[in-house]
């Protein structure tokens, strides 16, 4: 296949994963069908049905774009900056920056992830990477001593998720929210998160006596 024929494919998936991730922020993803994108995108279903057999797999291939588009950000991260300032930024990119239709699609697939098990082992599988790029760049940065070694990279990724599902959810359902008067306090706790096990130790045994 010629090179030209393979960019106007991929332009045209594009496109549908654009007009139909509009249909799931306007219609919610179970009441969107997929005449309703086939309209959005201006083309015939039997040419949608080509690219794309079903709503899932439309949800999975935004799923992949969206990884992939993380994994840039996660290869792009300069640790030399420090760590915090690599998770400062990436937390205003995300939670500040991006389009609120992003995020209100990204909630939405969500929440069908706990109806639709499909749904929900790609939302699994996101997670999975994501918590994979979070444990290596703590691990670098300690490497290179902006953390201590000893800290509990997987309880603090474990909670920095939590608290970023939060904020996420909290700026899809709350128009009036300032993300950015909350990412000096994520910081605040990130940090606090990623400290010293032992010194912690020390500190309670000396507070024992």
């Amino acid at each position: 296949m010629s090179q030209p024929k393979l960019q106007r494919q991929s332009d045209r998936r594009d496109d549908i994963l654009e007009a139909a991730g509009r249909c799931f922020v306007r219609s919610g993803f179970h009441q969107t069908s997929m005449q309703e994108i086939c309209a959005e995108a201006g083309m015939s279903a039997g040419n949608l049905y080509r690219y794309f057999p079903s709503k899932e797999a439309i949800i999975s291939a935004i799923a992949e774009r969206d990884r992939a588009e993380l994994a840039q950000d996660f290869a792009r991260a300069d640790l030399s900056q420090g760590l915090f300032a690599v998770i400062e930024g990436m937390m205003r990119h995300h939670f500040s920056v991006r389009p609120v239709e992003e995020v209100l699609l990204c909630t939405e697939v969500m929440a069908e992830a706990r109806h639709n098990p499909e749904i929900a082992r790609i939302s699994r599988s996101f997670d999975t990477d994501v918590r994979k790029w979070l444990l290596d760049m703590f691990r670098a940065a300690a490497e290179q001593g902006d953390i201590p070694k000893d800290a509990d990279f997987e309880r603090a990724v474990d909670m920095l998720m939590l608290i970023a599902d939060g904020m996420w959810w909290r700026r899809a359902l709350d128009p009036n929210v300032k993300a950015d008067t909350m990412i000096p306090v994520f910081m605040d706790v990130a940090r606090h998160l990623l400290r010293s096990r032992s010194q912690d130790a020390r500190a309670a045994g000396g507070n024992s006596q």
